[in-house]
């Protein structure tokens, strides 16, 4: 009786939501697939979604950050799941493999080429919205918070107040960020001199992998559990949750915002902000936010830097670290005020004083604008004419947007290696280039992107090189991509940003990732690859010799690929320092099985 009561309620729903998929062959066979294999059939309704529905366009707009990403020119999804639990995630990884289809994972809506719902791949693609996964369990006594995928660290801060006020998290600026991959990315904020970045501060998670397999911390291994934090989202797996560290804060923090024009010396106080603010108590936080301004009273412009700010401790306490280390600020006790660590989450935010922090809960962004981005790290302060190079690209442009963040602190005492961000010691402070407009005109998108393309160009001379590294959270496509069959990227294609976003650290991404996920299952635009032919072992046709002198590693390229085999060099199925050898053991003379690690030097 059970078994045919299941019966009709398949057949019920077969037949009742057969109008949404019926025009569409792929989203009926994913549909069926779903139902197959989940044993929440009566919530299928509330999950699927297909662009037949009223619902598709509000809810793929629902979290874009990005109105570039959702233009009308803009790829779309075939379908949008928005899972109500873990299972009905797992579901969709099964029926994707096996039917071939590509899926993108969204918690936030915050990547700034929207490639957790969009794509410039040739593959249909569904969009997986964790929006609905948004619980948040803090535990003051444990020292730790469980925070789901589709929270946003606003509702997270908001959460972990409510329990302690000497609590907080040290993670990001933007309210509104999905923590799922947020911390992927690494998670910087306010507090990252003093306690690290989010990712840093990351205990365990919840991850579902290419097999549909929930697994923790333990069960993934500690190479996963180091790749997913700050190795960037949608290589290895969907993050579910995260399980965080609380860390302390004082029940009064200070906050600033202090203005200074090009006719108040701006530019000789940015230049020695450089040298200065890496060098702070790591207790205090001075970001520069660069902006156009109309001077008062008339039709000119000029630049307004904005020194906006956190320290934890009390205003005397802040005033007498600015008077010794950066009276140049002029910084008073009239430009400074206290409050609770969870107001100044929305001071920092750019929110009025009279502002309620239940605007927390939201989780929705203050405004939204069409924008391209870009990133740099600076390792030696930039010169006052370079700053003045600065100021006349600005004079170009409409509304431009720069945001140097400062380094130094704890961010300065964490290796390279421990997490896959790989931008600490010796970095003075990030750069946030950051373009926008607001019409979905090709042409206007165009002007203004040419224009930040100009710009990051010009800065080149001033930032680090070899590689000229970038931040992955503020990801960006001009830096290359994978194919666009998502299968045939090689490593030294992907080497291209991967050493921009990771430095030496990509390495051991790739080479997790080939273990983890072997048929690259989880992939995007910038996504890790897989070693070439992953196979277990590989097979080669011919090695051709190199007279017996060993290739040399290019310091700029990152060129890999050298194994001595029978008094041989052998490289991998790229071109290093000459040498070419086959990937196919067809019309061999000779069948040599190397290990693609070793090929590859990792």
């Amino acid at each position: 009786m059970a078994y045919f009561s299941r019966f009709l309620v398949l057949v019920f729903l077969l037949t009742s939501l057969s109008p949404l998929c019926s025009s569409n062959p792929f989203q009926d066979s994913f549909h069926q697939c779903l139902l197959a294999n989940t044993d929440s059939l009566t919530q299928l309704t509330d999950i699927f979604f297909t662009p037949n529905t009223t619902a598709f366009t509000p809810l793929l707009n629902s979290t874009a950050q990005n109105l570039r990403c959702i233009a009308p020119y803009a790829a779309k999804p075939e379908l949008i799941l928005t899972p109500l639990h873990e299972s009905h995630i797992q579901t969709a990884v099964i029926c994707a493999k096996k039917l071939g289809i590509q899926l993108r994972f969204r918690s936030g809506g915050h990547d700034y080429e929207g490639i957790s719902y969009t794509s410039v791949m040739d593959l249909p693609y569904v969009v997986v919205d964790l929006a609905k996964l948004r619980g948040i369990d803090v535990d003051v006594e444990d020292g730790s918070v469980w925070v789901q995928a589709g929270a946003t660290v606003g509702e997270l801060y908001y959460r972990v107040a409510e329990k302690s006020k000497t609590h907080g998290i040290p993670a990001g600026l933007c309210t509104s960020l999905g923590v799922g991959g947020h911390i992927t990315g690494g998670a910087y904020g306010s507090m990252m001199r003093k306690y690290g970045l989010g990712a840093d501060n990351a205990l365990d998670a919840k991850i579902i992998d290419a097999n549909g397999r929930l697994l923790d911390r333990k069960a993934m291994g500690e190479d996963v559990f180091w790749a997913i934090r700050g190795g960037g989202g949608g290589s290895f797996g969907v993050i579910v949750s995260w399980k965080l560290k609380l860390v302390p804060v004082p029940e009064t923090v200070t906050v600033f915002n202090v203005q200074k024009t090009l006719e108040q010396g701006a530019t000789n106080i940015l230049y020695k902000w450089q040298q200065v603010a890496p060098q702070l108590d790591e207790n205090l936080f001075i970001r520069v936010i660069i902006q156009n301004s109309n001077i008062p009273n008339t039709t000119q412009r000029t630049i307004a830097t904005t020194y906006n700010a956190l320290f934890l401790g009390d205003v005397n306490t802040l005033e007498k670290i600015m008077k010794e280390s950066f009276p140049e600020l002029g910084l008073t006790k009239a430009d400074c005020f206290e409050m609770s660590w969870l107001e100044s989450v929305l001071f920092i935010a750019g929110y009025p004083k009279t502002v309620p922090t239940a605007v927390l809960l939201a989780g929705k962004p203050a405004f939204l604008n069409y924008f391209k981005a870009k990133s740099d790290f600076v390792t030696k302060p930039i010169p006052e004419e370079g700053i003045e190079g600065i100021w006349k690209r600005y004079a170009e442009e409409e509304s431009p947007l720069m945001i140097w963040n400062p380094y130094g602190g704890m961010m300065a005492k964490i290796p390279e290696s421990s997490i896959p961000f790989p931008h600490r010691n010796g970095t003075l402070f990030k750069i946030q280039y950051v373009n926008t407009w607001m019409s979905p005109d090709k042409e206007v998108m165009n002007k203004h992107v040419d224009w930040i393309r100009k710009l990051h160009n010009y800065m080149t001379q001033y930032v680090s090189m070899f590689p000229r590294q970038a931040y992955v959270n503020y990801r960006d496509l001009d830096l290359g991509m994978n194919d666009k069959n998502g299968d045939d990227t090689s490593f030294v294609k992907a080497s291209a940003w991967g050493t921009k976003y990771f430095k030496d650290n990509f390495n051991r991404l790739v080479k997790i990732k080939t273990e983890f996920d072997p048929d690259n299952f989880f992939k995007h635009e910038q996504s890790i690859p897989i070693l070439p032919l992953k196979r277990k072992v590989q097979k080669f046709k011919h090695v051709k010799k190199d007279n017996g002198k060993k290739c040399k590693k290019d310091k700029k390229s990152r060129k890999y690929g050298k194994h001595k085999y029978n008094g041989e060099y052998v490289t991998g199925s790229e071109r290093v320092c000459g040498v070419l050898i086959c990937i196919s053991a067809m019309g061999c003379k000779h069948r040599i099985s190397i290990s693609i690690y070793h090929i590859y030097g990792l």
